[in-house]
């Protein structure tokens, strides 16, 4: 239940080092709150990407610049100059460095978790953990609710889908109309992200229902494709209301997480040669 509560940065959760700069982590309630400050001539290629192994920054970013101007440039070519009151979203897949000889400072709401951590997506062909979530009966909620509350309770459960994604270190893709994909390295932590999804969209009255796959997937640009891609798309939507459903795969490499699951029978899943039994994750699912 939400409480009232307050952290302040000169006491942070965590203070990491990022080459030229520092990175202060603040955690309150389900969320990283990172204050971020970079001196003149830092750059991700040059101070983050050789520690993690990754030519570009491959988290998403949501957040405010205090002071001094930050260049972005995404791996399509596009850039953005980023400067004081900015309020910014950048895409996973951008090199970012310092402009000019001030130093540079924002608060991020979205993306310090994991900030100047050693990725494992840092190849184009890696294994993963593919989570859809889908909200269900949306089209009747939105005429009924009108499209500006609609449109408002969609951004507050994406916001909050975020920050759980983020919270069990998954890698936020993208939405595709109500629905939201997200890759994790573990299918635990993806099973685990689903259930709390679930549950911050019951208490915002939402029903959604969710699927997730293990397979190998391509990076393609900011995006991700594959069969595996195709697959956990087709397990949510084998999914009832309020439902978690996984394939055998993802469920032969759950053994010993404590979850609790139970067959939900053979399903003929679209574009998939054989019938596949899928897998329900029980309601107190959690590890033991």
């Amino acid at each position: 239940m939400p409480k009232l509560q307050r952290r302040n940065f000169s006491e942070p959760t965590e203070v990491r080092d990022i080459g030229r700069g520092v990175l202060q982590i603040v955690e309150i309630a389900d969320s990283a709150i990172g204050k971020i400050f970079y001196e003149p001539g830092w750059r991700w290629s040059v101070d983050i990407g050789p520690r993690v192994g990754a030519a570009l920054c491959e988290t998403h970013h949501v957040g405010v610049v205090l002071s001094g101007q930050l260049q972005i440039e995404m791996r399509g070519g596009s850039t953005m100059l980023l400067g004081p009151d900015d309020a910014f979203e950048v895409p996973p897949g951008h090199d970012a460095w310092v402009v000019g000889d001030e130093p540079f400072m924002s608060i991020d709401t979205v993306g310090r978790r994991h900030f100047g951590l050693t990725v494992g997506h840092a190849v184009d062909r890696y294994l993963a953990t593919i989570l859809f979530v889908d909200i269900v009966g949306s089209t009747e909620l939105a005429r009924r609710l009108g499209d500006r509350a609609w449109r408002d309770l969609l951004g507050e459960h994406n916001a909050a889908a975020r920050r759980v994604i983020d919270r069990h270190g998954g890698v936020e893709i993208g939405t595709i109309g109500d629905g939201y994909v997200a890759t994790f390295n573990s299918p635990a932590h993806g099973v685990l992200a689903a259930i709390d999804i679930v549950r911050t969209a019951l208490a915002l009255e939402l029903v959604i229902r969710a699927g997730l796959h293990t397979g190998e997937v391509e990076r393609a640009g900011d995006d991700v494709r594959g069969i595996a891609v195709h697959h956990a798309a087709r397990v949510a939507a084998a999914a009832a209301g309020g439902e978690i459903l996984v394939s055998s795969a993802t469920k032969s490499l759950l053994a010993g997480a404590g979850m609790r699951l139970v067959s939900a029978g053979r399903h003929e899943l679209k574009g998939i040669d054989e019938p596949e039994e899928l897998f329900r994750i029980l309601p107190a699912a959690a590890p033991e």
